[in-house]
């Protein structure tokens, strides 16, 4: 099956563009052991950038591990995904997995679950618990797994935030740090889909994470090298799509990936002659904002006053000084040390995002559905 765009999902190389810096830098990270942090907003490409850097890996010498601890609610919850996923991806058979769990982690339990398919994958349950194994234990096993083969582990992990929602998240992260800065034959790759909390990890001072690693900060994918992707995929669908609307597209969505591919899918469908026209563009953008109204209305339904007028100034391209006595009276936003307790709120929320620039919406999506609201 052949999909014009994909959204949603880590896209494959056939809708992998641009981020060849990155590429190069992440890539020269993995092969040579170098321990990185990936900050960008939610669904701007950080996993499929990491998973086609991974793909254009051939070095024998160097095992790509991958991971999505989201499911993990706990300390041990992470262990078990991070043993099974080590175990299972530097085996090439069930017996040799076996073979290391018996080698390097006594006392297991495993089960196995296979796939109805007879060819695909399998999937481990290794029962780790605090009265079988130490912290320090699971942490070293890469480490002693790639010594005994010669080789350079390099561990991605996504959805990492979640390691700040653990009980004793502090103590977890201290051992996790102590264990991992000592490993000379591995390294990590941590990334996640909340850019405060991976912020909070790694950029604090006060945290046992800060300076881990090299930190790379994705930017958009530049409307240039978007064009002739989006006009290339609608020729293969017999469509013509103009320059200037494929700039729109970009434009409307701030070049944000995930909501490029999603527009340019909708302005797809809405183009039923040959040549998508501005009608069809319009069409599609409100199928967008329609399509997002339930998600929305659930994100947004719960602020307060304070919050929504806050948002309301941020429309009115209101983006810095918002503690001048004006703005605070023209947008009715209450003390100083109470605007601070809405950026605080609203960054949580991940409905709004502070750079250097100012206070901005996080979703460009979200921003306009507001307008139409408030």
């Amino acid at each position: 099956m052949i999909r014009p765009f994909v959204f949603g999902v880590a896209v494959d190389t056939e809708h992998f563009i641009g981020r060849q810096q990155e590429i190069e830098n992440l890539s020269s990270n993995l092969i040579h052991g170098i321990n990185t942090i990936l900050i960008a907003p939610r669904r701007w490409g950080k996993t499929s950038l990491v998973n086609h850097v991974a793909e254009n890996i051939h070095d024998k010498d160097v095992k790509i591990i991958h991971l999505d601890i989201f499911s993990c609610r706990n300390e041990y919850d992470f262990y078990n995904v991070f043993a099974a996923a080590i175990l299972q991806q530097t085996s090439s058979r069930i017996e040799e997995w076996k073979q290391y769990a018996q080698e390097f982690l006594t006392r297991l339990v495993p089960k196995i679950s296979f796939s109805a398919e007879p060819n695909q994958e399998y999937s481990i349950s290794l029962g780790i618990t605090p009265k079988t194994h130490t912290p320090e234990e699971i942490l070293n096993l890469p480490e002693i797994i790639a010594e005994k083969n010669g080789w350079h582990l390099a561990i991605c992990i996504d959805e990492f935030q979640q390691i700040g929602e653990f009980p004793e998240s502090l103590s977890i992260q201290k051992r996790m740090r102590t264990v991992w800065q000592h490993q000379k034959n591995v390294s990590y790759c941590l990334y996640g889909s909340k850019k405060h909390m991976m912020s909070v990890l790694f950029q604090q001072k006060s945290k046992p994470f800060y300076k881990f690693g090299k930190m790379m900060y994705l930017n958009v994918i530049p409307t240039t090298e978007w064009i002739p992707y989006l006009q290339g995929r609608f020729k293969l669908e017999g469509k013509i799509l103009p320059k200037d609307i494929a700039i729109r597209i970009c434009d409307a969505v701030e070049n944000h990936s995930s909501y490029v591919q999603e527009l340019a899918y909708d302005t797809l469908l809405c183009t039923k002659g040959t040549e998508t026209t501005d009608e069809d563009f319009a069409q599609a953008f409100r199928n967008l904002l329609d399509d997002n109204t339930a998600l929305f209305t659930e994100k947004t339904e719960r602020l307060t006053t304070y919050q929504l007028n806050f948002l309301r100034a941020i429309l009115d391209d209101v983006h810095d000084g918002f503690s001048k006595s004006d703005i605070r009276d023209t947008y009715n936003l209450g003390s100083p040390t109470n605007i601070v307790r809405i950026k605080d709120a609203l960054i949580e929320k991940e409905i709004i995002d502070i750079t250097d620039k100012g206070v901005f919406f996080a979703d460009p999506i979200l921003m306009h559905w507001l307008r139409r609201k408030l």
